[in-house]
C-alpha cells in the first residue's frame, strides 16, 4: 500500500505593493511556524532588491537574506513565486516596459514573442534564485494571463493551420521551464493551473511541460465543488503530471475591497479541499497546499484585508488542516496558540491587537459616532458636535499611530485615504464652512 504523506503546508506571504515592515515580518514567520506552517510561499513583485537593468522594478528593498535566516531558523522551506506571464503590472507599468505588453490596455500580460520580454523574465528569475542560496522550489506564476492572443504578433501567429491560444500558452511556460532545468536541473517548478483547466489531455501531453512542472490548483470558495476539482486533478495525473499542489486562502478572495476576513467562509474552503485530498489519496501525490493570503488583487488593486485581522483566519484554517476538521479542539488549539480566547491574534505580536481593534472596523471611524452624530441628515444641515468630532480624530490619530508600528507610512496612508479619509474629510469641510459662516455649531 502506498503511504498518504502528510500536506506540507505553506503559508502565502503576499509583499505585493505595501510589505509590513521587517520586524514585523520576522513576528509573523515565528507566528505563522507555531501555528503549524511548513513553509512559505513568498510573492517579492516589488518588494525584492531587483538590481541592474531592473532596479526601476523595486519600489522599495525586503532583507531577503535575513527573512530566509528567520524562515529557516524556524525548519521553513521558502518558495518564491515569479509571476513569468501573467500579473505583470508591477513591471509592464513601467513606460520603458510598455512595448512588451501583448496589449496596450492590459498592464499584466506579456507578449510572449518578443525576445527582450523573455529575457526580462528569465533575468528576474535568475536575480531571485541567486539571492536564495540552496532553493529547491520556485513558482513561476503564470495565472490569469488576460488578453492572450489578441496582440499584434500573437494573431500573426495563430493566423498559421492549427495554432491555438492554449499552444501560444504553453509554448511560452516550455521556454520559461525549459530555461530553469537548464540552469538550475534541480529546480522543482510550480505553476498556477487555471490557464490549463480547458485544455485535453493530448494538448497538455504534447507541452513539453509534461514531468516538469507541478500545478497548483487554486479555488478558494467556500463551496468549493469537490467532483469537478477532483476530476480536474485525475486529467492533469492522466495527463502526466505526478505531483500536484492545492491552493487555498485564508483572507484577501473575498472581493477586492473586503477589509475583514469572514473565518468561517475560509475553514469550509478547507474543509472542502480536505475532501479533495481524501477522494484522490494516495493515487494521487498532493505534495501540499499554500494557503494565500492576498495583500491585494493585483499590483494596481486597493489593499485587500491586512495581515493582522487575518490571522485568526489563519490560525482556524491550519488548525483545520492539522485536525482535518474544525472541531472545538482545533477552535482551543488556534486561540491557544494566539493567546486568547476570540482568536484575536495578540499571540503573534502584541501590537497587533490593539491595530486589530481599529482597522477592522469598517469605516474606521466609531460607527456609533458616524451615524449617531454624523448622518446624512447632519451633513446635510451642517450640523456637528465639537465633542463627537474630537472622538473621531482622535480614533483616526490611532489608526495612523498603530498601523505605522507594523507598516511603512505609504500603506498607512493609502489605507487612510481609503477608509478613514471618506468620513473624515467631508466632516472637516462641514467644520470649516460652519465656521466661514459663523453658525451655531450645535442647534
Amino acid at each position: 500500500n502506498k503511504v498518504v504523506k502528510p500536506l506540507e503546508k505553506v503559508v502565502h506571504l503576499d509583499l505585493k505593493g505595501a510589505p509590513p515592515k521587517v520586524e514585523y515580518i520576522f513576528q509573523l514567520i515565528e507566528c505563522f511556524s507555531r501555528l503549524g506552517a511548513d513553509g512559505l510561499l513568498v510573492e517579492y513583485e516589488d518588494m525584492f532588491p531587483y538590481e541592474g537593468e531592473l532596479k526601476l522594478l523595486q519600489a522599495t528593498s525586503q532583507p531577503i537574506l535575513a527573512i530566509q535566516k528567520v524562515a529557516k531558523s524556524k525548519g521553513m522551506e521558502i518558495i518564491p513565486l515569479v509571476q513569468t506571464f501573467g500579473h505583470l503590472e508591477f513591471v509592464l507599468k513601467h513606460r520603458p516596459m510598455w512595448s512588451l505588453r501583448e496589449v496596450s490596455n492590459c498592464v499584466g500580460t506579456l507578449n510572449p514573442h518578443k525576445e527582450e520580454g523573455f529575457k526580462l523574465v528569465m533575468e528576474m528569475l535568475r536575480q531571485v534564485v541567486e539571492l536564495h542560496p540552496g532553493l529547491n522550489a520556485l513558482h513561476i506564476g503564470a495565472d490569469e494571463v488576460y488578453m492572450l492572443g489578441e496582440g499584434e504578433l500573437s494573431k500573426l501567429w495563430l493566423a498559421s493551420s492549427g495554432r491555438t491560444v492554449e499552444q501560444l500558452f504553453l509554448s511560452h511556460v516550455a521556454s520559461i521551464v525549459k530555461y530553469i532545468k537548464k540552469e538550475w536541473p534541480h529546480m522543482t517548478i510550480i505553476m498556477w493551473d487555471d490557464m490549463m483547466r480547458g485544455m485535453s489531455q493530448d494538448t497538455l501531453k504534447a507541452s513539453g511541460i509534461v514531468g516538469f512542472v507541478q500545478p497548483m490548483l487554486w479555488d478558494y470558495t467556500p463551496n468549493l465543488d469537490v467532483d469537478k476539482t477532483v476530476s480536474l486533478l485525475e486529467k492533469y495525473y492522466s495527463a502526466g503530471m505526478q505531483d500536484m499542489w492545492a491552493a487555498s486562502s485564508f483572507k484577501g478572495s473575498t472581493s477586492v475591497y473586503t477589509n475583514v476576513p469572514s473565518t468561517q467562509r475560509h475553514v469550509d474552503n478547507h474543509l472542502q479541499w480536505l475532501k479533495v485530498v481524501g477522494s484522490v489519496s494516495p493515487v494521487l501525490n498532493m505534495r501540499g497546499i499554500a494557503i494565500t493570503g492576498w495583500q491585494r488583487y493585483d499590483h494596481l488593486s486597493v489593499l485587500c484585508e491586512l495581515m493582522p485581522v487575518g490571522l485568526p483566519s489563519l490560525a482556524a484554517c491550519l488548525q483545520t488542516l492539522i485536525h482535518g476538521q474544525f472541531s472545538p479542539e482545533a477552535k482551543n488549539k488556534a486561540s491557544e496558540m494566539l493567546g486568547v480566547s476570540s482568536l484575536i491574534g495578540k499571540g503573534c505580536g502584541r501590537r497587533s491587537t490593539r491595530a486589530i481593534g481599529y482597522i477592522q472596523l469598517k469605516s474606521v471611524c466609531d460607527p456609533r459616532y458616524v451615524r449617531g452624530w454624523f448622518s446624512p441628515y447632519h451633513r446635510s444641515r451642517r450640523m456637528a458636535n465639537p465633542f463627537i468630532t474630537g472622538q473621531i480624530q482622535s480614533q483616526a490619530d490611532v489608526v495612523r499611530e498603530e498601523m505605522c508600528h507594523l507598516y511603512p507610512d505609504s500603506t498607512a496612508q493609502e489605507w487612510i485615504d481609503e477608509h478613514v479619509s471618506p468620513v473624515t474629510a467631508p466632516l472637516w469641510r462641514i467644520l470649516d464652512e460652519i465656521a466661514a459662516c459663523a453658525t451655531e455649531i450645535v442647534p
